[in-house]
């Protein structure tokens, strides 16, 4: 049987809960942090720690069959390579920023200014479909302090939480795309029986992150209002209670869902509700 790779993020902010995802999907493997690369014991299937730049194109060229990279990483290397699924951690803003002070508002606000980043083909392209005629300074590391040194009158960089910007005198002025962490594959493996096992492990686990799992009585007279209310993702699982007339409903809800709908589970009758994690959730 091939044994697969899958490259992930080496140290960063998509590391971390890569591993985490991994090991959600029940593979055993030790996060090597001084070595490149962690064989995975129950799995066919080895774990290269790479620089998160290097990994589009290691998956194009199949030095790699698989990668966990952030969209904002693949779209600036332009690597041919297939996405599998979006999972839903390392989401961020690709802003342009300016000084607080500044009186740039708008994107044609740039034109004939200079725009310090790290992904000068993403910001070309943006340019270009803009018609913005700016000057790019491509830097490598801090790109917050390009206007604070007047290498540039802007930057065009990730923003998570913007505290980076205040802290260095900037502020944002509008987003140019968004980002999250990827699953990507090399085009001649994505149909690959182990890789679509994979994929459906990683499926399972992003399902129940969002979901909880709901218990509640109702008298049986207003069952049928619950069970509109928690369709869950068959139908529900309804038990007899002792007491006669009473019924324990067992069910799944998004959980941005659940709270929009617990005031009307109690109007419609629901006692006792208890809500608990969902570990995982397959599906056909």
């Amino acid at each position: 049987m091939k044994t697969y790779k899958i490259a992930i993020q080496k140290s960063g902010r998509l590391n971390e809960k890569s591993v985490e995802l991994l090991k959600q999907c029940g593979l055993q493997f030790e996060n090597y942090k001084s070595s490149l690369i962690s064989t995975v014991r129950n799995f066919p299937l080895e774990i290269l720690f790479l620089r998160d730049d290097d990994i589009p194109e290691y998956v194009q060229d199949g030095i790699a069959d698989l990668g966990i990279v952030g969209q904002n990483v693949l779209l600036e290397t332009g690597a041919k390579v297939c996405t599998l699924q979006n999972l839903g951690f390392g989401k961020c803003d690709l802003n342009i920023a300016v000084k607080s002070d500044s009186q740039i508002q708008k994107p044609s606000d740039l034109t004939g200014l200079s725009i310090a980043t790290s992904y000068p083909n993403l910001l070309a392209q943006y340019l270009n479909q803009n018609n913005i005629n700016a000057t790019i300074r491509n830097i490598s590391g801090s790109v917050e302090i390009g206007p604070g040194l007047g290498l540039s009158d802007a930057i065009f960089d990730i923003v998570s939480t913007g505290s980076t910007l205040k802290n260095n005198g900037l502020k944002s002025i509008f987003t140019v795309m968004e980002s999250e962490a990827i699953l990507i594959a090399n085009d001649t493996i994505s149909n690959a029986p182990q890789v679509k096992e994979l994929v459906e492990r990683i499926r399972s686990v992003l399902r129940a992150i969002s979901t909880k799992y709901v218990v509640l009585n109702v008298k049986k007279d207003n069952l049928n209002a619950i069970v509109n209310l928690l369709p869950g993702v068959k139908s529900p699982t309804v038990i007899p209670l002792y007491e006669e007339d009473w019924v324990a409903v067992h069910s799944v809800i998004n959980e941005k869902d659940f709270w929009e709908k617990i005031n009307l589970l109690k109007l419609a009758g629901a006692q006792g509700i208890v809500v608990m994690p969902v570990e995982k959730i397959i599906t056909p």
